[in-house]
C-alpha cells in the first residue's frame, strides 16, 4: 500500500493531545501523513500540535466530530484513512497491524476496526471498567454491527463517495449509522482484535455514570427509529440489555418480598442473578483477568449502578423518541 493518512478531530484535549502525537512520531515513517482538524479549541490545543510535524486544519468553530473528521478526509492524500480520537495513543505496533490488514482486505470492500487495550492510559478502575467492557463487546464478533472511529480504517475514495459521516445527527453514534449505512451499501466490516490503541478515558463514578446514561439515551433513540432495539450490538450487547431488564425485575421482586415477605421471592432473585451471570460469564471473566480484586468490584458494579444508569438513560431516551417522533439532529454545545 501506499501513503496511510490518520485522522484525528480533537476538541479541548490540549491535555492529552501531545501524548497521543508523540504516539505516532516516535517512529518515522515517510508513508505516513497525520492531519489533525482542531474544532475550534479555546485551550492550548493548536499551541501543542504545531509542536508536530502533522498537518493541522483549524476550524473557526466548534462544529462537532464529524465535520472535524470529513474535513480531515478532504484534506488527506493517503489511500487509506486511518481515524482515531485525539486521546487515542498507538501502540507501538499499531501501525504494523493496521498496513498488514489492508494488504490482506486490499481488494475487498470493508471496514477494517480495532478497538482499545484493556489497560487505558489512566489506570482508574472506573477507566479500566469501561476499556475492558468495550473491547470486550467489540471484539465478539469478527465481523461486528459497527466499527467505530477511535480506530477505523477505510479506503479514501469509498470514505468520500459515501459523504462521509452525517454532521446533523446525534451527538454521539455518528460511526454507528455510518457503518449501519456502508453496510447497506454492500461493504463488510471487519474486526482486527490486533489493532490497538490506549484510551484515556479520565473516569471516576460520576463520569461513568454520565457516559452510559448519555450512551443509553441516544442508543435507544436511534434503534427504535432503526427498529433494531433488542440487537446485539457492540457495547449495546445483548448481555448488557438482558443485565438490566433483570436488575429491574429484581428490584421489583425485592419490593414485593419486603411487602409479602414470601422466601419464594428471594429464590427468584438468586434464580435470575445465576441466569445473569451465566449469559455475561465471558465478559466477567474478561474482568477477572485483571485479578479477583478488581473483577469482584467489576462485577458488583456490572450488577448494580451501571446497569441503573443504562435503565435511565434509556427511559430518557424513550421520552425523546415519543415526544420528538425522530431521531434529533445534533445538539451544539
Amino acid at each position: 500500500m501506499g501513503l496511510l493518512s490518520i485522522i484525528i478531530p480533537n476538541y479541548n484535549k490540549g491535555y492529552i493531545i501531545e501524548k497521543t502525537l508523540h504516539t505516532i512520531f516516535t517512529y518515522p515513517d515517510p508513508d505516513l501523513e497525520v492531519i489533525v482538524v482542531d474544532d475550534g479549541s479555546i485551550d492550548n490545543s493548536l499551541e501543542t500540535i504545531r509542536k508536530f510535524p502533522c498537518e493541522l486544519v483549524p476550524l473557526p468553530n466548534h462544529s462537532g466530530a464529524s465535520k472535524a473528521r470529513n474535513i480531515g478526509a478532504l484534506h488527506s492524500r493517503g489511500e487509506f484513512l486511518f481515524f482515531i480520537d485525539a486521546d487515542c495513543l498507538l501502540m507501538p505496533d499499531t501501525l504494523f497491524y493496521v498496513r498488514r490488514a489492508i494488504d490482506k482486505y486490499y481488494n475487498d470492500r470493508v471496514i477494517i476496526g480495532g478497538t482499545y487495550t484493556e489497560t487505558p492510559f489512566d489506570s482508574s478502575f472506573f477507566s479500566t471498567f469501561q476499556s475492558i467492557f468495550v473491547s470486550y463487546s467489540e471484539l465478539k464478533n469478527r465481523e461486528p454491527d459497527y466499527i467505530a472511529t477511535h480506530a477505523m480504517i477505510i479506503r479514501r475514495i469509498d470514505f468520500l463517495k459515501s459523504g462521509g459521516f452525517r454532521e446533523d445527527f446525534l451527538p454521539i453514534l455518528e460511526d454507528v449509522e455510518f457503518s449501519h449505512r456502508m453496510k447497506r451499501q454492500g461493504y463488510r466490516l471487519i474486526m482486527e482484535p490486533s489493532i490497538r490503541v490506549q484510551h484515556f478515558f479520565n473516569f471516576n463514578l460520576l463520569r461513568s455514570l454520565r457516559n452510559a446514561f448519555n450512551k443509553s439515551c441516544y442508543w435507544t433513540v436511534y434503534s427504535i427509529r432503526k427498529g433494531d432495539l433488542f440487537a446485539d450490538s457492540g457495547t449495546a450487547s445483548r448481555e448488557l440489555k438482558i443485565n438490566g431488564a433483570l436488575l429491574i425485575m429484581n428490584i421489583l421482586i425485592g419490593i414485593s418480598f419486603l411487602y409479602s415477605k414470601k422466601m419464594i421471592l428471594l429464590f427468584m432473585i438468586l434464580l435470575l442473578l445465576c441466569i445473569n451471570l451465566w449469559i455475561s460469564r465471558r465478559l466477567i471473566m474478561a474482568f477477572f483477568k485483571k485479578g479477583y480484586p478488581f473483577g469482584i468490584k467489576a462485577l458488583l458494579y456490572y450488577l448494580s449502578l451501571y446497569p441503573l444508569a443504562v435503565i435511565i438513560g434509556a427511559i430518557k431516551g424513550l421520552f425523546i423518541y415519543f415526544k420528538d417522533g425522530k431521531v434529533p439532529v445534533r445538539m451544539r454545545k
